[in-house]
């Protein structure tokens, strides 16, 4: 089996990604050059899954403070360029909160940064080194992630799981599938089970690409089967990933989530999310705050580039539901457990710190 690229790098004002929307057919490396090209990159879903997103987002980031560099006059002029350029590439996936909170970081950092009198050059190498240490925080986090969320596993365990959330939706190793990864790892896993995930067939093309190459046994099933499998006692848990969390624990992920959780809920199975502290979105009370990104509806008219709906049809297609929190046993994130009450652990773990008996 060829070894796969990278699937996010960056070296000189190059970001390099491994274009998911070529996979599993083709593993083509897609250079981007400009702030445009990453935020077409990131709508485009040639890169995509919340932690991955804010990544290349802070790599656009340095592309930007690399251009602000070259016309800028003075401070003012740089942090203009940089917060219109923040602001562009935090629109082209509004949901996934994980985008905003690196691109914040980002300009924060660089201020911090500017306060202290350093030049231009020292200031995009300061942000320069920002982003890979967002990225290689991302990759440890979702190691933590990982061996959190099999310590709730039973051995056997048989985890369903949705839409794509591994190396290639993160900084490496993956949150639900970091899961996943650590269960089959520690001798607790015996079987996957992954929906295709329509309507861009992330858990069919990506998810199964991945398991694939880590040997890790699973079925590919359809979206609709899910509900069915729990009812023949075939599913141990429910693991997915998220794009966005509120405070009060209800959590935004690819759509179809939602059921699951019903379905979950229905069967008394576990319903587990699996997502880094940077997910989470205190300032946002509910679920039914969050805004939920509505996508080209050719996306559910078309397949592989071949319509398959009347020339008269129309479609909605919404990319993410919500969960509510009251469907969710667990919140696990590299901070530890999070259980219910979700509120106060949540709160607790986004400032650093734990709440007792909710947190674990």
């Amino acid at each position: 089996m060829r070894p796969a690229p990278p699937h996010i790098a960056y070296a000189d004002g190059i970001i390099e990604i491994l274009d998911q929307t070529r996979l599993p057919s083709e593993m083509v490396v897609v250079k981007l050059r400009s702030v445009q090209r990453v935020i077409d990159a990131i709508r485009g879903l040639k890169v995509r899954g919340a932690p991955a997103i804010g990544i290349v987002g802070a790599y656009g980031m340095c592309i930007a403070a690399r251009a602000a560099g070259g016309v800028a006059r003075n401070a003012d002029d740089f942090f203009k360029v940089l917060d219109d350029a923040g602001r562009a590439i935090g629109a082209a996936r509004p949901t996934a909160v994980n985008l905003t909170w690196a691109i914040e970081k980002m300009k924060r950092h660089g201020r911090e940064v500017s306060a202290t009198g350093q030049g231009v050059v020292q200031l995009v190498a300061a942000l320069e080194e920002m982003a890979r240490s967002i990225h290689a925080d991302d990759a440890a986090t979702c190691r933590a992630i990982g061996d959190a969320g099999a310590s709730l596993l039973p051995t056997g365990a048989v985890v369903y799981t949705h839409c794509n959330t591994g190396t290639l939706a993160t900084g490496g190793y993956g949150t639900a599938l970091g899961v996943v990864r650590s269960a089959w790892n520690a001798g607790f896993l015996k079987h996957v089970f992954v929906g295709e995930t329509r309507p861009m067939l992330q858990g069919a093309r990506l998810t199964a690409w991945e398991l694939v190459r880590d040997g890790i046994p699973f079925s590919l099933v359809t979206d609709s089967m899910a509900a069915a499998l729990m009812r023949r006692g075939e599913i141990s848990a429910v693991v997915v990933g998220a794009d966005r969390i509120a405070r009060n624990g209800d959590v935004a992920n690819k759509i179809g989530t939602y059921g699951l959780a019903l379905s979950a809920s229905a069967h008394e199975l576990p319903f587990y999310v699996a997502a880094p502290i940077s997910s989470i979105d205190v300032g946002i009370a509910s679920g039914s705050d969050i805004f939920i990104e509505e996508r080209d509806g050719i996306e559910v008219l078309e397949f592989a580039g071949v319509r398959i709906a009347p020339a008269e049809a129309r479609a909605a297609n919404p990319a993410f539901d919500v969960t509510p929190a009251a469907l969710i046993s667990a919140i696990v994130t590299e901070m530890g457990v999070l259980r219910p009450p979700f509120e106060p652990a949540i709160i607790a773990a986004s400032a650093g710190g734990s709440a007792t008996s909710a947190l674990t």
